[in-house]
């Protein structure tokens, strides 16, 4: 597809491509960054405030600690950590050492984090001392030589550390016992390599920033190789994308943006971290976004101008009583992805805070940002929105032809941010990769006629009742408007009459909210073969720690 009819759609301002040589490496955005930016705050966390001076020494100290353990040139560290400040300390050490980034899912199980050690061969690993009894249990079958034990309280200086590591291990009893004997803690690193100096490392756009693995819904866990030019579009792309929107922040102010999202994650390493930093910005980290009371106390002390969420974490905020003790007329982007953002969240989100969900799409595998809404959209489309700038997408039928004009096909996607293939897979490469450079993303869409993508669904989550198709997005999305709903989720089951049957997952707003009630809804707005079979009420949907929900756990 080379006419790119969207480009009519970006607001003035947007460019149609990116440089994507504007810097060599993340090390030189980052670099940059910490000079231009030295007096000013880079991260916020539970009080404590790091510059971007003190950052970049700290990582120069850590990364020279890294150097100093033999580690060869691109050898794999991985970062196994929620969002605490030792977190963007490690990853720009690991990077400005020359070394790869794994970043690891701090909820996994022991055979989870084994398979990820083994598979990417990382020969280290930074690691918060809460999840340090899984690593006990699978260590020795991977290749991990080097441990580095980080605490909660570490960067918060000697009273509070002390006082939040307590409570942490001994009032929360968050911190199982673990025999780790050959750790190093981050605290002693950082001493021990304080009399040594970061060895510079060229970082070229070739080399390998980071190992994304992805979530393994559909088999293994497969390592998304990014090369830093990857990373480094990816960020250009999305501040071209938001900047219409953050040109309307008072010059000299500040960009304040919210990390509620895990750091480990694609979207929150890019659009959070990585795009904060080239912006100049604060990152606001929050450790548990799950602590709604928590998260809003927090943010009701910053102003707050971009806030990166998925549809879970909108809809868990906005329906909090305490939503309102935030003041939110400082927001400028609210950047929803990760899944599917839901009307009836969306128009909750305008109604409180006056600020659109700009509604963006993308993978592990896209560094993630493929698609996005304008920014200056505020009424809720359903759309996925137009691909970024230097970004062509695609429908394709399963044969891999181009869909005929108007009809549903395979989103594939080509563009500087699409990965160079996956990790020593070179066969699982070839399945999702044309021979015409596009990224198969295994998610069925539609383009209207001005280059607005929509997602249907997944390819494996589509239902087929009695031949029809049946999309769970459209089911969730109609029963989410429905008075009395929180949350809820369609699945397929196997049924004798019709092959499958869709069945309905809710969480009730509403306690007195019954099935019949579902019923006759369902009646009212959706034709019959998309009624579901089954209604079940939950007390709460089965999630990743991203906040996506899974279908998958739902079935049974």
């Amino acid at each position: 597809m080379t006419d790119r009819i969207w480009l009519s759609t970006y607001p003035e301002g947007v460019p149609a491509d990116i440089d994507e040589s504007r810097y060599a490496s993340l090390v030189e955005l980052m670099e940059e960054s910490f000079k231009k930016n030295a007096s000013l705050s880079a991260y916020s966390f539970m009080g404590r405030e790091l510059t971007y001076a003190q950052v970049d020494e700290m990582s120069q100290t850590f990364g020279a600690y890294l150097q100093g353990l033999g580690l060869a040139r691109g050898d794999r560290v991985a970062v196994m950590m929620p969002n605490v400040l030792q977190y963007p300390i490690a990853v720009a050490a690991i990077l400005r050492a020359g070394f790869t980034l794994v970043n690891i899912n701090p909820l996994y199980t022991p055979r989870e984090l084994e398979h990820q050690l083994k598979d990417s061969g990382a020969k280290a690993i930074v690691i918060l001392e809460n999840f340090a009894a899984t690593l006990e249990k699978c260590v020795a079958a991977t290749p991990v030589k080097h441990v580095v034990l980080c605490a909660m309280g570490d960067q918060l200086g000697l009273l509070k550390g002390s006082l939040v590591n307590y409570v942490v291990r001994n009032v929360k009893k968050m911190v199982p016992d673990f025999n780790l004997p050959e750790a190093v803690r981050f605290n002693a690193a950082m001493a021990q390599a304080s009399s040594g100096s970061l060895k510079k490392v060229t970082i070229k756009p070739d080399d390998v920033a980071a190992l994304q693995y992805t979530g393994g819904t559909t088999g293994v866990s497969k390592g998304a190789v990014l090369l830093h030019r990857n990373l480094v579009a990816n960020v250009l792309q999305a501040d071209a994308c938001f900047q219409p929107a953050l040109v309307k922040i008072p010059k000299g102010e500040q960009i304040n943006s919210v990390c509620a999202l895990p750091l480990y994650h694609i979207f929150a390493f890019t659009v959070n971290m990585m795009l904060t930093l080239r912006l100049g910005g604060k990152l606001i980290l929050i450790p548990n976004p799950r602590d709604f009371p928590a998260v809003l106390g927090e943010l009701a002390k910053h102003k707050v101008h971009v806030f990166p969420a998925v549809n879970t974490l909108f809809n868990g905020l906005a329906n909090h009583p305490d939503f309102g003790k935030v003041d939110w007329k400082n927001l400028m982007v609210s950047a929803g992805g990760g899944t599917a953002v839901q009307s009836a969240v969306a128009k909750l989100w305008f109604e409180k805070t006056g600020c659109a969900i700009c509604e963006g799409y993308g993978l592990s595998e896209t560094s993630p940002i493929a698609t996005c809404n304008p920014v200056n959209v505020t009424e809720y489309s359903g759309a996925i929105g137009v691909p970024v700038p230097s970004t062509w997408l695609k429908l394709i039928d399963d044969e891999g032809n181009d869909s005929a004009p108007g009809e549903p096909g395979e989103i594939a996607i080509k563009g500087p941010q699409v990965m160079a293939g996956y990790w020593q897979r070179p066969d699982e490469t070839a399945k999702v990769m044309t021979p015409d450079g596009y990224f198969k993303s295994g998610d069925i869409g539609v383009m209207d006629a001005r280059g607005f993508f929509k997602i249907i669904d997944r390819k494996k989550d589509m239902i087929l009742v009695s031949g029809f198709n049946v999309y769970p997005n459209e089911v969730e999305d109609v029963v989410s408007h429905m008075p009395g709903v929180m949350e809820c989720a369609c699945v397929g089951v196997p049924d004798d009459k019709s092959g499958e049957a869709v069945k309905l997952v809710i969480v009730k707003k509403d306690p007195n909210l019954t099935e019949a009630q579902v019923r006759a809804y369902c009646k009212e707005y959706m034709t019959g073969y998309k009624h579901p079979k089954t209604v079940e009420f939950r007390t709460e949907l089965p999630k990743t720690p991203v906040g996506k929900i899974l279908r998958r756990e739902l079935r049974g």
